[in-house]
């Protein structure tokens, strides 16, 4: 559902290449558009990253919001926790983020109002 009632459909469509994603958190979507991210009429903002064994990202996560981690491909531990292939993780009542690969991966993190 859309943050307001009534808007019209929109739609884009940007290439954002593996090596923007590499090693670190590119923003995806956001409701701005900011960062070159495409548009969601919604309070999220949707990051991916590319990642090899041994790489490490972090992030913070405002207070009152929740994140949602996605694994793409391969496997990685958040916050201490191992995840595969395929596995999702929702996180609540956190403000780091700790995001390690253990094999090369890819995922997708969501945060949410």
């Amino acid at each position: 559902m859309p943050a307001h009632p009534g808007l019209a459909p929109g739609y884009e469509q940007k290439t954002i290449t593996e090596k923007e994603k590499r090693g670190a958190l590119r923003l995806i979507a956001s409701p701005d558009g900011r960062e070159g991210s495409v548009t969601i009429h919604q309070d999220v903002r949707l990051w991916a990253s590319v990642l090899e064994p041994g790489e490490k990202i972090a992030s913070t996560l405002p207070r009152g919001r929740f994140a949602w981690l996605q694994v793409a491909r391969g496997a990685v531990t958040l916050n201490g926790q191992t995840l595969a292939h395929g596995d999702g993780a929702a996180v609540s009542n956190e403000t780091s983020l700790g995001i390690a690969a253990t094999a090369p991966s890819e995922i997708l993190l969501f945060d949410l109002a």
